[in-house]
């Protein structure tokens, strides 16, 4: 082999390891060449902590969600409970995995209350609140925190209704005149079955449109933790999408509907929610409200949501929510369900087993993307979106770097939800192959 040739191959095998921001690429010394180093993870995503709590002050700034104000109090309280209910989630999984009928939950009839999230339902009526769980997305390289979501295990239940504004037509006519009119109407909706919410989302803008799809990730984590923990989840996900919002923060249709009702700003409705729904209950009138008295402003935006919201709502279209011609009565902004069961993400999560990890050059030759997760005894939850690959035992086999991020060890539980089975071929890679069938 000549010299020049050895060289070149050397300078290939010792590519540039600066690792190009957020992109989990890696580039070649001189020729251009990006290689995908799927085994050093970028991003991580944890239970959110006290030291967490001002950047998810300024997270949430940048939206007006009912369920993450931008109160630090009120956050840090979120916080605080949140950390409660993921060792509560640790707790079961450690009682089940002694439990001699590992994997067995006594029968109860399809359908009924019991049927799905009595530990929830049993920790609400001890401490009067639902099991809250709260994640952010770090940023591994800066340790920044750059995104959050949550989980609300039972949204209301009996005596303590959520609320929305059902929608229905009204068609009326005139036989004299020979014409008619539609209007479309709203009533307040009370449900006390206890759904599981899913909300919080937000990611830091400039991580938005990011090649490794993190919006997605901290949205679909909350599925992938359900999924693991389903007995402490409701059998109905509702997601309350943000409703159109203006510029300077204010909402059309609270403005020009629910404020005739109940006078406060939209902020202030917002943090008296936190506590208490029962002036919703108290002031809102229960007849129906024709719509079309409204103002065309508040009219317009009613079951619609902003550009920023409008990539979270086709996402769980896709994966199977729907509107039943439900808003929210703050902002006017869809309510959508679906069936916990028949979303995908559920159903094809599973509980694995770690393998021994492998080094980064047998890491590249992995197959498959997934989420895998570990939760530990106190609690600390963590996930990464990373390749990897089943032995034949279908135990989960990671890069070491992954592994180590996640602070696995051999034989310990893993959540895994497979995301894709053929990831993104290295560029050198690629190139290799084309020239071949060339």
């Amino acid at each position: 082999m000549e010299n020049a040739e050895i060289a070149e191959r050397v300078a290939a095998a010792f590519v540039d390891l600066r690792l190009l921001r957020g992109t989990g690429q890696v580039a070649g010394p001189n020729d251009g060449v990006v290689a995908t180093l799927w085994e050093v993870p970028v991003f991580l995503i944890r239970r959110a902590k006290s030291e967490d709590v001002d950047t998810l002050v300024k997270l949430a700034k940048m939206v007006h969600f009912i369920n993450l104000p931008a109160d630090r109090e009120i956050i840090g309280d979120k916080v605080t409970w949140s950390r409660t209910c993921f060792l509560l989630a640790a707790d079961e999984d450690a009682a089940e995995s002694r439990s001699p009928k590992k994997g067995k939950r006594k029968a109860v009839k399809k359908g009924s209350a019991s049927e799905h999230g009595e530990i929830s339902d049993g920790l609400a009526g001890l401490t009067g609140r639902s099991p809250l769980f709260m994640f952010v997305l770090e940023d591994l390289e800066s340790g920044g925190v750059i995104g959050t979501s949550q989980i609300i295990a039972r949204m209301g239940g009996p005596g303590q209704p959520n609320l929305s504004l059902q929608l229905s037509r009204r068609e009326m006519w005139s036989q004299s005149l020979q014409m008619g009119v539609t209007h479309t109407v709203a009533k307040l909706h009370k449900d006390e079955t206890g759904p599981t919410e899913i909300g919080g989302l937000i990611l830091q803008p400039s991580f938005r449109g990011h090649k490794l799809r993190l919006g997605r990730f901290i949205a679909i984590v909350r599925f992938h933790f359900m999924a693991l923990h389903r007995h402490m989840f409701s059998d109905r996900v509702l997601a309350e999408m943000m409703g159109a919002i203006t510029a300077d923060g204010e909402s059309p249709f609270w403005d020009h509907c629910t404020r005739c009702f109940i006078n406060l700003t939209y902020d202030e409705a917002d943090r008296f929610c936190q506590n208490s729904k029962e002036f919703i209950l108290s002031l809102f009138p229960s007849e129906d409200i024709y719509l079309t008295l409204l103002a065309p402003e508040a009219r317009a935006v009613i079951g619609t949501v902003g550009p920023e919201t409008l990539p979270a709502r086709m996402m769980l279209e896709k994966l199977g929510f729907k509107s039943h011609n439900r808003v929210d009565p703050f902002d006017g902004g869809p309510h959508l369900e679906a069936d916990m069961d028949s979303i995908s993400l559920v159903r094809e999560t599973k509980r694995v087993r770690f393998a021994e990890p492998v080094t980064p050059a047998a890491a590249a030759n992995f197959k498959r993307m997934a989420i895998v997760s570990t939760l530990d005894d106190d609690g600390e939850f963590k996930a990464l979106h990373t390749s990897c690959d089943l032995d034949r035992a279908g135990r989960v086999v990671l890069g070491r770097p992954a592994f180590e991020a996640l602070v696995a060890t051999v034989g310990d539980e893993a959540g895994f939800t497979l995301t894709s089975s053929s990831p993104a071929v290295p560029a050198a890679a690629a190139k290799k192959r084309r020239s071949k069938r060339a």
